[in-house]
């Protein structure tokens, strides 16, 4: 860990720090890991932030979108530190650090599509899945998710070093997973495989298609099935939901209605899961900030 801790410290000065409102961001470059590609992360603290008191913790994948709309391509962003600075201070929520894990490009669909249901299609059916994303242009290969692997990088590689560097509540009531789209089911994965680790999860505008047709995909079903024998138990954990339905959220409402039924068969209720419809929100950056304090208070309520 040593080793690791020196590298950080000779990297961060060298990294692109997003400018916020609120709080503070340690930027650390090429977090290095032997399941992953190393990427970077970017940690916000809020104002205040203190060794004496201890914090809780939220993960959020897609890591470079979540703070500074001058730095993403699309000059939108999910604005984490005014939402998340504000909801502390006006004492909605406990006081909680963000990880923004950034996603990797080209592999963001692999990593974050969840590998056990895809692995439980017949050979036919995962020929399917990977006609359909190369048609819309995200794989030129033979389409094969490494999501395990991404998983075991946060659970056994970055959350060891968070707790180690940052005054944080380990224990799971306090640590949370956070994305939207693909990273909203890779969110629902998270707290599937690691129960143990994570004690809720914000899955926003859910990607449920995994490609981006819902003719002749087996995939939601694939992932009703996986959720029906891996959900976590209602008791100790939360679950929240939510989409729109204009541009490619258009495509959730009736799978979403799929979801929400299991979650009721499965004896979620009003206390432990939500889920929200947007009227007329799409699928943007701008949409989920609008939203984001929901999600927030849902989780990480004081």
């Amino acid at each position: 860990m040593k080793k690791i801790l020196l590298l950080f410290i000779t990297s961060i000065a060298f990294g692109q720090v997003p400018n916020v409102s609120s709080g503070k961001i340690q930027h650390i470059e090429n977090f290095p890991s032997k399941y992953v590609d190393a990427r970077n992360i970017d940690v916000w603290m809020p104002d205040g932030y203190s060794i004496s008191e201890k914090y809780a913790v939220l993960y959020m994948h897609d890591g470079q979108m979540l703070y500074d709309a001058a730095t993403t391509w699309n000059k939108q962003s999910w604005e984490v530190d005014e939402l998340a600075g504000k909801l502390i201070t006006e004492g909605t929520t406990k006081k909680f650090i963000v990880v923004g894990i950034w996603n990797n490009g080209q592999k963001r669909h692999p990593e974050y599509f969840p590998q056990k249901p895809y692995e439980s299609l017949d050979q036919s059916q995962k020929d399917t899945i990977t006609a359909q994303l190369q048609k819309a242009g995200r794989t030129k290969e033979t389409f094969q998710p490494i999501s395990d692997r991404y998983l075991k990088f946060i659970t056994s590689e970055l959350k060891p070093y968070i707790d180690q560097q940052f005054s944080t509540l380990t224990d799971r009531k306090n640590t949370c997973i956070a994305g939207s789209s693909m990273g909203g089911l890779i969110s629902m994965y998270a707290i599937c495989e690691y129960p143990e680790i994570f004690g809720g999860a914000a899955c926003i505008s859910t990607h449920w298609p995994g490609t981006f047709s819902t003719v002749n995909n087996p995939i939601p079903d694939a992932f009703h099935n996986y959720m029906n024998s891996h959900l976590p138990d209602p008791n100790t954990h939360l679950l929240y939901f939510d989409y729109g339905n204009k541009t490619l959220d258009a495509l959730y409402p009736e799978l979403q209605k799929k979801m929400d039924a299991l979650m009721l068969k499965k004896g979620f209720t009003t206390s432990n899961w939500t889920t929200q419809f947007f009227e007329g929100k799409d699928h943007s950056e701008k949409s989920w900030a609008e939203r984001l304090p929901i999600p927030f208070e849902f989780l990480l309520k004081k």
